[in-house]
This record gives C-alpha cells, structure tokens and sequence, in this order.
C-alpha cells in the first residue's frame, strides 16, 4: 500500500472531499481536508431562472460538473419546475452520476471526459439547435465557442460561482507551521482548485514547501500548475477520482 501513512491534503470543496478521502483512507493515507473553493449562488439567478422557465424549448441540456448539476437542481425546484429538454449530455461519469441522482436521463457522454471531447460529440447536433449550458461564473469557453461556431444557439446561465474560503487561511498556516506537519502531497480536482489555493498561500504569506508531489487531475488542472509556476508530479489517466488516486499511488510506489 503505497499510500500507507502518506498525509494527503483535498483542495476540493468540503462536500466534495469526503469520497476522495474515504477512499485515501482505505489505502492507509491520511487525508487533510482544506477546501480552496467554496460553491455560492451567483450574482443574479435572472439567466437562470429565464432559461428554467422555457426548459422545454431547448434541444440539448449541457453539464460540465456535477455542482452545475446540483445547483441546477436546487433552483428548479424553488422555482417548481418540472421540464426538461429533449436530449441532456455530461462530461463524465461523476456529472452522469449526479444527474442520475436527481431523476435525469442522460443522452450523452463522450469517450473523454473534458470540454474537447463533448464539444466533439456534440457537433453533429450543433446546427440550427439550441443547447443551455448553467455553469460557474467563470468557467472555459471552448464548449459554448465550438458549439456557436458550428451553428448553434447556446444560452449560457450562470448558475453558480466559486469562490475562496477565508477560514481555510488558518488552516493552511497551521498545516505548513512546520515540517512535521507537511503534507506528503496535495491532489488538485480542478483548474480553480490550483488558483485558490496558491491564493490562499499568498493571502496566509506562505510559499509551498519543495518535494511536496503535487497530484492533478487531468491536463487542464496541470496546466493551470504550470502557469502558476509548479510541476504536477502525477497526473490522472482519466479525470476521475479513481484515476487521479491510482497516479498518486504509482508516484509514491515509484520512490520506494
């Protein structure tokens, strides 16, 4: 068990954290859950609620995570709203997961599960259809932009927005007071996992220590390390959970 007695801190958001650490602590880890991202309402619901409410005229459905999906299903509900679209596709099986869970019926899934791969799949639909993408605030154009480009009618809603926690400053100066307290890695499920928490350091004026493996989840995340200046160490086969944790595992067998 290559994981075994390893402490490894979860970036991602606390109601997201507890399946990654479940899963760390079966193979012997320790798992310190810091949360960089926070999920709160967006700015306006008015995007939102004006595309919920004509649901029905849309041909295509379009979640990119499985918070768009929650937070979808949260203000559908307040609105008490029964509709759907005619067809609905995910951009991987944690997103199809969770709109399962909510009674949803998914159309599509690509091979790969990133933005290129569904805007690939989704072009032979693109012309002369319309599709609604509720999202983050701030969140990648290359979905909305290739659809468009390809003659379709894309209405972006925001639906949420994600943003820093400030009681994770504390917590952070306390995780890297001293060597004893380290982390032997730190898992990135996001791009905006990466950014925050980088921000988080700068607010708490504390630089990472060196010789810390630093896990991504897929190519956009490690990218989003690199312009920040640091290397992923391991990175994920398949942006999965199960994926990022079995690269974790090969980095830390590999040392041994």
């Amino acid at each position: 068990m290559p994981l075994a007695g390893k402490r490894i801190l979860i970036t991602r958001t606390r109601h997201q954290a507890s399946d990654l650490a479940a899963q760390l602590e079966a193979l012997g880890a320790t798992p310190i859950t810091i949360p960089t991202i926070e999920i709160v309402p967006p700015a306006s619901f008015a995007a939102l609620d004006a595309a919920l409410t004509c649901l029905r005229t849309y041909d295509w459905l379009i979640f990119t995570s499985a918070n768009a999906v929650e937070a979808f299903h949260r203000r559908a509900q307040f609105l008490h709203l029964t509709q759907l679209p005619k067809h609905i596709a995910v951009i991987g099986p944690a997103t199809l997961r969770a709109a399962n869970a909510i009674g949803l019926t998914v159309d599509l899934v690509p091979p790969h599960y990133i933005a290129e791969s569904l805007a690939e799949a989704l072009l032979p639909e693109a012309p002369g259809k319309t599709f609604l993408l509720p999202r983050a605030a701030e969140a990648r154009d290359l979905l909305p932009e290739t659809l468009t480009a390809a003659g379709a009618t894309v209405t972006i809603a925001e639906a949420y927005r994600n943003q820093t926690p400030p009681d994770s400053i504390p917590a952070l100066r306390h995780l890297f007071s001293t060597p004893e307290n380290y982390p032997d890695a730190i898992t990135f499920t996001s791009a905006s996992t990466a950014t925050n928490l980088f921000a988080l350091l700068e607010a708490a004026n504390l630089t990472l220590p060196p010789n810390i493996t630093l896990a991504s989840i897929g190519p956009i995340t490690s990218r989003t390390l690199r312009d920040l200046g640091y290397s992923p160490t391991a990175e994920a086969t398949e942006p999965t959970i199960p994926a990022l944790i079995q690269s974790l595992s090969s980095c830390f067998e590999s040392t041994v």
